[in-house]
């Protein structure tokens, strides 16, 4: 089975970008990976998928446990099924994921000032090289605001002048030693009840051939499946979604409630909320993937 890092380096070259959806517990962890096996089977390959688990979602999960479920998934169905640390924001609690096994880890200092998110990122890519060699590590270099929500407007600092610059991306990778990049190309997190601002396909075009690093396009939830499309022509190899499949979640468990309202059994209301995160976990795969 190829490493995640080779996944990622075959996208860009192939013109596809890996889908990353985030979870929370195992029900939408086995729908998006049933939403993988669904998929794969039509194309008749395993088609790769990332799973990302926030600091908040870890520990409503559990640091260990995620890591140990995805590796019985990948080992008893052979599949090419990853796990990814997503948006930490200091150091120890990205050591933390490195220490328990995940394949790839996002620490995120957007928020600090540009000296100490290079000297975080740095020690962590120190740490991961001495522990866990083979995890990959991602850096966040742009606001793109934050909070998995659906938002009335556009967070305040998300504009195209805030949008991360090439060379400036580049000396950062270069100096922080990251494998990835998660860049400020006009996304931003959640969804914006009006609309998402449209990305910007030539700036991330301009940040790959400037750093030679996968670039990891957060905050997917919410953009038009033309601005996917140009984003991964442009270059982009992992999109991330997580906004989505939480509408899905919920809206599946109020039907099921609605419709069946002394339903006490969690894994009868459950159904149809891990049918809503299987279905759109894989349009999604299929739109970024491309078609058969």
């Amino acid at each position: 089975m190829k490493t995640l890092k080779e996944y990622l380096q075959d996208t860009r070259e192939q013109g596809r970008a890996i889908a990353h959806f985030n979870v929370a517990n195992s029900d939408m962890l086995m729908a998006v990976f049933a939403a993988a096996q669904e998929l794969s089977g039509e194309y008749g390959y395993k088609i790769p998928v990332l799973i990302g688990a926030t600091e908040g979602e870890r520990d409503a999960f559990g640091v260990t446990q995620i890591v140990d479920y995805i590796t019985s998934l990948r080992n008893e169905y052979d599949y090419p099924i990853f796990l990814n640390a997503d948006h930490t924001y200091n150091v120890e609690r990205t050591c933390e994921a490195i220490d328990a096994g995940f394949d790839m880890v996002i620490y995120d200092g957007a928020k600090i000032s540009h000296e100490e998110n290079i000297k975080n990122t740095q020690q962590v890519v120190a740490y991961r090289n001495e522990v866990n060699p083979t995890c990959l590590v991602e850096a966040e270099f742009g606001f793109i605001g934050g909070g998995s929500s659906i938002k009335d407007e556009i967070p305040e600092g998300v504009s195209e002048e805030t949008m991360t610059k090439p060379d400036e991306a580049k000396a950062f990778v270069e100096i922080s030693g990251v494998d990835a990049l998660a860049p400020s190309v006009g996304n931003l997190h959640g969804m914006v009840k009006s609309g998402n601002p449209k990305l910007n396909p030539q700036r991330i075009k301009e940040i790959v051939e400037a750093t030679g690093v996968p670039q990891v396009l957060h905050g997917g939830s919410g953009v038009s499946d033309e601005d996917f499309r140009a984003a991964i022509e442009a270059g982009v190899s992992a999109i991330h979604i997580s906004t989505e499949l939480r509408v899905a979640y919920r809206k599946g468990i109020e039907e099921a409630l609605a419709s069946d309202p002394d339903q006490l059994a969690p894994y009868r209301y459950f159904a149809q909320a891990k049918e809503g995160v299987k279905i759109t976990a894989k349009a999604r795969m299929k739109l970024f993937w491309g078609e058969k």
